[in-house]
């Protein structure tokens, strides 16, 4: 048995967790069919990401082919992913069956084209005329010429045209955008409310579409392909950054397909139109499914009653911020700690519009892994640089899935006067750092953001995550080495408070370990209480059960793939993993140990992967303050007294809650986070 558990079966254990919340009868009915689209996207970005992955390995011929954690081969791992997506395929269609009817319950009916009133069809038509023939293009599939190029993830219907001649086929790609989206409210009845699929109207007129044809039947089925999502990019010197991911994002597209999701209903002779064209194997990448496909779109099923959906509760004021005051002043007088989605974000926001016009502040450098669409942040820097300030931004072009967003952002910010930076192609920056120089006195202050989630305003409504907001002088000039390295990546400073990736933080956080370990060698009380998103690293891992093995008490939060074995006896009898999933995704990494009485704490951007570590720029920071560090340690302790939505991270990985206690009241922890934060005033 290997000491570690494979990180693609842990992670699709994650996403299992996903599909529990969405059976979950204490769930808002509407919640639990978005957690359906949220379960239905990660599959996909798995598919598109790591099974690919694997499957490139797979394919090379070695003699001895290396093993993956968890002691596989590619080989050996194929099928058991393969086994694992179908059974929570499974589930996922008995569970979206079983809202479906719930829905129907409380008055609200999916329904398809042959069930739709004459009031509704009418509906449909003015519908699809105004709004969706008019995205539509037909593609004519013909013996003699290539299959069209279809892209990663679209819904597609395959359309058979019958006649007594023979079969005709088409594709149509579903125009799926805001203006078109995929869910149309219909035209009800009272106490009750219908909603169709964007394919099914388009089914209903599929004669209107294809009138210049003869056939006795047209019949259309559903089908996506995914593809492997691998981003590689030109080593010509002579190109910029931003040509070579352009040609990187245009060949990640046409990347090769890796599986085809289609309608089990639909006739072999179609499928088999389809399949003779692509580069795909039958074995494990043809998905027989129902009529529905790219089911991550019920994430944004519209709101059809309110009585079904999950309570919002707003996110609230840090108690020490005034917000028709400067907030520069308050974090000169003292260190503030922002907790999301439970503080708003608005705070940061509020900060940099007020650097952009203080006659005082000099300058601002930022770091943007992914920021929102229309976004607030990219909108203050523009201002900032129009009223005269000095605004570098490092804009990460490669974090995957946004390198469209990012080079948009580029092109933006310059136009507006902002410099821009760009990593290393072998460097990915991850860090979520902002610094900002004002005039004060005879000298110059620093104002520092260190954080561990972006500088999305979207995402901290959905996301938990830190946020130190600081005055402190060692930090501001460790941060202003950060954005020195980030420009002249030959210069390796050294630092006091920050903990910085790549050339430190691995060995900075087995310090601290090793630390404990002595302690408890020692007979001392030792502990680590850390949490994380992903803990693989193989290293990491082992200096955990060292730790265990030599008396420290570990404690872990891991959201995500854990390659850790937890309670196993010998190995790691003194660690325990809980995983949480609930309404808001936990984000946050935090690091806690005893240190012989003197707790020490840091937040940073970094999960405990060999990328974070090795191969990207991430930061830390310790948090010095008594008052925060007792605020980081009660928000543990609040999470780690979880028993409703957290599940037990050790063999047999079966997803089990954390029991509760004969007597023992139930917690939530994102709920009672809320009420502490209602409370605290630190």
């Amino acid at each position: 048995m290997s000491d570690l558990y494979n990180r693609e079966l842990s992670w699709l254990q994650f996403n299992d967790r996903v599909l529990q919340e969405a059976r979950d009868k204490s769930v808002p009915l509407m919640q639990r069919l978005r957690f359906l689209g949220i379960f239905s996207n990660n599959q996909d970005e798995f598919i598109r990401v790591r099974l690919s992955h694997i499957l490139r390995l797979a394919e090379l011929k070695h003699k001895n082919p290396p093993k993956l954690s968890g002691g596989y081969t590619a080989s050996e791992l194929l099928p058991l992913i393969d086994s694992r997506l179908e059974v929570s395929r499974k589930i996922f269609l008995s569970a979206y069956s079983g809202i479906i009817s719930e829905m129907e319950r409380h008055g609200v009916y999916v329904i398809d084209e042959t069930k739709l009133s004459e009031e509704q069809r009418r509906f449909c038509r003015q519908y699809f005329y105004s709004v969706v023939s008019i995205r539509l293009v037909p593609l004519l599939l013909r013996k003699r010429i290539d299959i069209p190029f279809l892209r990663d993830g679209e819904i597609y219907l395959a359309v058979k045209m019958k006649s007594a001649k023979g079969s005709r086929y088409a594709i149509l790609q579903m125009p799926v955008s805001e203006a078109c989206p995929r869910f149309v409210v219909l035209p009800s009845e009272k106490q009750r409310t219908d909603v169709i699929f964007l394919d099914d109207i388009i089914r209903l007129f599929l004669n209107d579409i294809f009138f210049m044809f003869s056939y006795n039947s047209i019949t259309a089925y559903t089908f996506k392909i995914v593809r492997d999502a691998e981003f590689t990019l030109d080593d010509d010197v002579s190109k910029s950054m931003s040509e070579k991911m352009f040609q990187g994002l245009h060949k990640r597209e046409r990347g090769r397909p890796v599986r085809l999701v289609y309608d089990r209903t639909m006739p072999d002779d179609v499928l088999q139109t389809i399949i003779r064209q692509l580069p795909i194997r039958k074995s494990g990448q043809l998905e027989p499914g129902g009529r529905y496909h790219r089911l991550c779109d019920l994430m944004k099923f519209p709101v059809v009653h309110a009585g079904l959906e999950a309570s919002k509760a707003q996110p609230m004021l840090h108690p020490l911020i005034d917000p028709f005051d400067s907030i520069l002043k308050v974090i000169r007088k003292q260190d503030i700690l922002l907790c999301y989605p439970y503080h708003t974000f608005n705070h940061f926001i509020n900060l940099l519009h007020e650097a952009a016009v203080d006659p005082r502040v000099q300058s601002i450098q930022i770091t943007l892994y992914r920021t929102a669409a229309h976004s607030k942040v990219i909108h203050a820097l523009l201002s900032a640089a129009r009223n005269g300030k000095q605004v570098t931004a490092l804009v990460e072009l490669k974090a995957r899935f946004d390198e469209g967003q990012n080079m948009d952002n580029t092109e933006l910010l310059q136009n507006g006067g902002v410099k821009v930076v760009h990593s290393l192609e072998e460097l990915k920056v991850h860090c979520k750092l902002l610094l900002i120089e004002r005039r004060e006195g005879r000298g110059c202050r620093g104002y520092v953001y260190a954080g561990t989630g972006n500088f999305n305003e979207d995402t901290t409504r959905l996301y938990s995550d830190f946020g130190l907001l600081t005055t402190d002088e060692q930090v501001v000039d460790d941060s202003r080495k950060v954005f020195d390295f980030l420009q002249n990546t030959h210069k390796h400073p050294v630092y006091k408070r920050l903990i910085v990736s790549p050339y430190y933080m691995r060995k900075q956080i087995e310090t601290v370990i090793e630390n404990e370990i002595k302690h408890a060698r020692k007979g001392k009380k030792a502990y680590i209480y850390a949490k994380f998103n992903s803990l693989t690293d193989e290293k990491m891992v082992k200096k955990f059960y060292e730790a265990s093995q030599s008396g420290v008490e570990v404690r872990l939060i891991i959201r995500g793939a854990c390659c850790l074995q937890a309670g196993v006896k010998g190995l790691s009898e003194r660690i325990k993993v809980h995983s949480i999933v609930d309404q808001y995704l936990e984000h946050a990494r935090l690091l806690m140990v005893c240190n012989d009485g003197a707790p020490l704490s840091w937040i940073m951007s970094a999960d405990l992967m060999t990328r974070n570590l090795d191969r990207r720029v991430e930061v830390g920071i310790s948090i010095r303050d008594k008052r925060l560090q007792a605020t980081l340690k009660a928000y543990f302790d609040i999470q780690w007294r979880d028993n409703t939505k957290a599940r037990l991270i050790a063999p047999p990985f079966d997803n089990s809650y954390v029991p509760r206690l004969p007597g023992e009241e139930a917690h939530r922890s994102q709920t009672e986070l809320y009420h502490y934060f209602e409370t605290h005033h630190a």
